[in-house]
């Protein structure tokens, strides 16, 4: 028995003390521990406080409930669970707990006035229910009279949507016939009643799984399918997203605790597994259109995946490689130019790819990976047909599918016998539409240096010959581009080059004369960009192609265009432009230790320079890059895969560094664009993209880099680069954002605390590094307003408070500034704080009359508002500590001199803290003998 008493009075100490995690950690330990059934109670019951602290309403009130099963009378454990519940929302059965505490104990007020409270809330939300009903009749009937007006059956569809967002909304449309009545608004076809319709059902669907269940059997899946196969990309776009809220509610999105209605539940596999089969079917089905296409094969790459690869369970992949690799397949070999194709989009083939990409990238195993490369083997064998040139097309597009999804089942594919050889002779057909495929398919085939070198002995004198003879212009170009990549196969290593001196200049040149050509189709433009994504390696092709500006606002354009399939090329032009890919340090030693081994060593190009690149930067800057960096980051996630967010934030990163700069990245829009690169992607993206939000946060006004709330999730971005893995200037410019950001408002300094930044950022105050150690200090300076901050300094045991008046007596100004104006704002704000300052380090007085008599008036105003602050609280001992040394001395200099425009903050402070001193009785005023 005396473990768990133990344990719940040590839990009492910590709850006493406001260190409540460490309180649930002994009440927890106590529970499991406690046989005696009246202690346990008591012990539940003060775990359910905690939880109230913590604001974890669900488990406050079930540990006030086990408390309460114990003993029914129990007065705290019923008013705990009254206010947990409250805040859940359940206010009918708050108001019976309160009703039981205020029968228990008649005269206590805060139960009375609770029991007032609530009853009053609940009588407001019968009279909202009965309003809400008669207002979602309303709009039913607004919106399914055709004589009504156009601007009020919109009015009536926004409310709609709006009110099914809120649960209680949604409940009232779903309790009042809603379902059947959006029916009938879908089957009338119009499409913005079907939009409306679609995006109501999407919020009734959000969060709740019970009634996401009951819609689905009212509407059926296959009737869901059906609206999202139309050709309306709105109404895909919705219809995508109401599938969404219905998987992320059947799934893990429903967080509401239903208790003993939680049987009542049915299980909800069954629907998932229809809803998998049917966008499926959707994949490959020629009913669907394009945009429908789209959205299917979106859900599924969202979906299907693991999020994580430590989850164990990827039966959704194996399952949809079995039952819908062939028809995912099947997309990538369409030949948008042959009859009788499935409806596609620009985009369509390459999320296929994602998809393929994400699907083998989530296989666990090496069986698990034959069977998938054996089930396209399978696929790609059955469609070549010597008889069909249809066929042996689609074949070779599917490889071409594989090799931009994932490269190593395509490479395998292309080293299968007979398909390069099949290649080769399609090049050679009369049929425009089998050269265009067969010159593609060399261009993905040629992504690997192995590859390459293979097709340079083999395929460049194919697509030198393709290029000269051809007067098709669209299969010119993309014989361009394969010369282009294999060009391009040493990277920028200056003597690694391919061709010729003056060879790549040629073909960059001839790309952007295509680029250029209004006249020229977006599809075959989109490979001029392509190409120059492998020249740019190339630093005089850079130079040419960024003093080329119309050339440059072309890429732009085409990057802005419908067609996502170009963000890539585009990304990867940007990055060899601003020369921001991933270098490898150069050690001397090395080198020359190479050099006599007689082994390769790279060259850097002279044009690769740092003056070049910034050059560079400049002018893309002037030709507007960011504003088409910000639509490239609103593309579609499918489309916009992580590797290419990372290539996005490495532009972002390089077009940052010089600090004029950043004033025309934050006026396109850079700041907001920045944030979702930051959030999601590769973790080296993310970091990039967190270091170039830190660069525009530490010298950009929040309120304009980051309009409305997104300032608020600029915090955590920063906070990430704390962290001691990330190099010196990261954590420097995080700190510099942070403080910039805490100096703008108290939500955002409560936001920066709610983050965990306080730790890390006094971390750094003990850095040996002096700019890192003073970006610290300012940030803290910036943050001791803050209540939470005063707290952690009120505390006993630490050495908070004394590395502040210790940095005060440091030899770098802005860093005594910095310590000072922490100290000055700390001791106003908390009178206690004065005297454990005295208490902290036997200097102080030593550092404070230094602060007094420096040189510089900032450091000097900051010291005597600390003396000032430590005369006004309440300790007389140590005013007159004070007034017994050569402070008084120094506060009488100041305050006898003359006024002076350029320190008379200075000098009205000592006279005040003079005259606080005389208010005090400290020291008398000075009399002139009569």
């Amino acid at each position: 028995m005396d473990e768990p008493n133990q344990l719940k009075d040590e839990g009492n100490a910590y709850f006493q003390s406001g260190e409540i995690d460490k309180a649930i950690e002994s009440y927890t330990k106590a529970t499991k521990l406690c046989k005696d059934k009246k202690l346990l109670a008591i012990i539940y019951r003060n775990r359910s406080a905690c939880f109230l602290k913590k604001e974890n309403y669900t488990n406050a009130a079930s540990d006030a409930s086990k408390a309460i099963d114990v003993d029914a009378a129990d007065i705290k454990a019923l008013f705990r669970r009254c206010q947990a519940l409250e805040k859940l929302g359940k206010l009918d059965m708050a108001f019976k707990d309160v009703q039981r505490c205020a029968t228990l104990e008649p005269k206590n007020k805060t139960f009375l006035e609770t029991l007032r409270r609530l009853g009053a809330e609940i009588q407001a939300k019968l009279k909202t229910t009965f309003s809400t009903d008669s207002r979602v009749q309303n709009m039913f009937d607004i919106l399914m009279d055709e004589e009504m007006e156009k601007d009020k059956r919109e009015k009536a569809a926004n409310n709609l949507i709006v009110l099914a967002r809120e649960d209680a909304g949604a409940e009232r449309i779903f309790q009042n016939n809603g379902v059947p009545l959006l029916m009938n608004m879908i089957e009338s076809g119009k499409a913005e009643m079907v939009l409306a319709s679609i995006r109501t059902l999407s919020g009734m669907c959000t969060g709740h799984k019970a009634r996401t269940m009951a819609i689905i059997q009212m509407i059926s899946i296959e009737k869901m399918c059906s609206i999202m196969a139309v050709d309306n990309e709105e109404i895909a776009l919705a219809s995508c997203n109401l599938f969404q809220c219905i998987n992320d509610s059947l799934t893990c999105g429903d967080k509401r605790i239903y208790g003993k209605e939680e049987a009542m539940v049915l299980d909800a596999s069954k629907d998932l597994k229809t809803i998998l089969l049917s966008l499926l079917e959707m994949v490959g089905s020629k009913k669907v259109s394009g945009h429908g296409r789209d959205q299917a094969l979106n859900l599924l790459t969202k979906n299907v995946p693991r999020k994580e690869k430590k989850e164990q369970d990827h039966t959704k992949t194996l399952f949809t490689i079995d039952h819908g690799l062939k028809k995912i397949l099947k997309v990538c070999g369409q030949i948008p130019d042959l009859p009788d194709q499935l409806p596609m989009t620009e985009n369509t083939q390459l999320i296929a790819s994602v998809l393929l990409t994400k699907l083998y990238d989530d296989l666990k195993c090496d069986p698990e990976r034959d069977n998938f490369r054996d089930v396209c083997d399978e696929y790609i064998k059955s469609k070549f047909d010597p008889k069909d040139m249809d066929r042996n097309i689609h074949a070779i597009n599917v490889i071409s599918g594989l090799l931009q999804g994932p490269f190593d089942v395509g490479n395998a594919m292309v080293g299968r016998q007979g398909v390069m050889e099949m290649m080769v002779a399609l090049c050679g057909s009369d049929r425009e539409v089998d050269q265009l495929v067969a010159v593609e398919a060399l261009i993905h085939a040629a992504s690997k240096m192995s590859r390459a070198s293979f097709i340079i002995t083999n395929g460049v004198s194919l697509l030198k010959d393709i290029y000269k003879k051809t007067k098709n212009e669209k299969i010119k170009i993309r014989a361009l581009v394969g010369l282009c990549k294999l060009g391009s196969a040493g990277g920028d290593d200056y003597s690694m080059r391919q061709f010729a001196e003056g060879s790549t200049e040629k073909l960059a040149k001839q790309c952007r004369k295509w680029l250029c050509n209004p006249q020229i189709d977006t599809r075959t433009r989109k490979w001029a960009i392509e190409g120059l994504a492998y020249l740019t390696n190339d630093a005089d092709v850079k130079d040419d192609f960024v003093e080329d500006e119309p050339a440059m606002k072309a890429m732009f354009e085409l990057a802005k265009s419908k067609d996502k399939t170009i963000l890539y090329a585009v990304a990867c032009t940007l990055v060899n432009c601003t020369n921001s890919y991933e270098k490898k340090d150069i050690i001397p030693e090395l080198v020359q230790l190479a050099k006599f081994s007689k082994q390769h060593v790279p060259e850097q190009h002279p044009k690769d320079k740092k003056d070049f690149i910034e050059k560079r930067i400049k002018r893309m800057l002037k030709a507007g890059v960011t504003s088409a960096l910000t639509v490239m980051v609103k593309a579609d996630s499918s489309i916009l895969t992580d590797q290419t967010k990372e290539l996005l934030s490495r532009v972002f990163l390089a077009l940052s560094q010089d600090v004029k700069d950043r004033g025309t990245i934050v006026a396109h829009g850079g700041g907001k664009a920045l944030i979702p690169l930051a959030l999601e992607g590769t973790n080296p993206g993310k970091v990039k993209a967190c270091h170039a939000l830190a660069k525009i946060a530490s010298v950009s006004n929040p309120e304009i880099a980051f309009p409305g709330e997104r300032v608020y999730e600029v915090v955590r971005p920063l906070v990430t680069l704390l962290s001691t893995d990330k190099d010196g200037m990261e954590n420097y410019e995080a700190l510099k954002g942070l403080t910039n950001l805490a100096g703008f408002s108290e939500k955002l300094r409560v936001k920066i605390v709610k983050e965990k930044a306080l730790p890390e950022i006094e971390n750094y105050m003990f850095e040996d590094h002096d700019q890192i150690r003073r970006a610290a200090t300012e940030c803290m300076c910036n943050l001791v307003s803050c209540k939470e901050v005063q707290e952690r300094y009120m505390q006993d045991g630490n050495d908070k408070l004394k590395l502040l008046v210790l940095l005060c007596g440091e030899d770098d100004e802005f860093l005594q500034i910095a310590a000072a104006g922490a100290l000055a704002m700390l001791t106003a704000a908390q009178k206690k704080l004065c005297t454990k300052l005295t208490l902290v380090s036997t200097q102080w007085l030593e550092i404070l009359q230094r602060l007094c008599l420096h040189d510089n008036p900032q450091v000097q105003h900051r010291g005597l508002v600390i003396i000032y602050n430590m005369l006004d609280s309440d300790d007389k001992e140590l005013a007159k500590k004070l007034m017994e040394c050569e402070i008084l001395e120094i506060l009488s200099v100041i305050g006898k001199a003359e006024d002076n425009p350029k320190r008379q903050a200075v000098i009205d402070v000592a006279r005040t803290c003079l005259v606080k001193a005389m208010d005090l009785g400290l020291i008398k005023p000075f009399s002139s003998p009569s």
